[in-house]
């Protein structure tokens, strides 16, 4: 079974308790998408809300990936860039595949279609991406046909003395 996807989704209750859900157990399985474990629903709730109003204004989309229950299971959200140099490229931010899906194939899924779905925004012709070192993650995107294309080392301290280096990664779409 696939994952069937949609870009800019109607946000309703359902949809935003799923995304919330997701999050919080994708942090609790060591998924670095912000937060380190454990964390619950009120952690995470506050970042959401910022993606949420961020789309309100325009400035972000969200493409949701449902399981074969029509239940959240993927998300990743596009941030448009505001400096005048740089839109021609957009962020890929929350990339989230839930775990009880993961080793099925939807995280590359996810990645195809967040690539399908920026092809599709007038004048994008990259996107890029930050991920956490240490966490083979960067392999996967490689996979998926980005290029590490910066690194700062030691840039995001997940505990005391665990600090991992912030990788940064394009893929180009044309």
């Amino acid at each position: 079974m696939s994952l069937t996807f949609n870009l800019d989704p109607p946000v309703d209750r359902a949809l935003r308790d799923g995304i919330l859900a997701l999050w919080v157990d994708v942090s609790n399985a060591d998924g670095a998408v912000g937060f380190v474990p454990p964390v619950d629903r009120e952690a995470v709730r506050p970042e959401l809300v910022k993606h949420l109003a961020s789309m309100t204004e325009g400035r972000t989309r969200l493409l949701v990936g449902y399981d074969e229950e029509g239940a959240v299971a993927a998300t990743a959200f596009f941030t448009h860039n505001t400096h005048g140099l740089m839109q021609h490229w957009v962020w890929l931010y929350t990339v989230m595949v839930h775990p009880r899906h993961q080793g099925m194939g939807y995280g590359r899924d996810l990645m195809a279609a967040a690539a399908d779905a920026a092809r599709g925004f007038e004048g994008i012709e990259a996107i890029r991406l930050t991920c956490r070192g240490g966490t083979g993650v960067d392999r996967f995107y490689g996979a998926c046909g980005y290029k590490e294309v910066g690194r700062v080392p030691g840039a995001i301290r997940v505990a005391d003395g665990d600090d991992r280096d912030d990788i940064t990664m394009l893929l180009p779409l044309l």
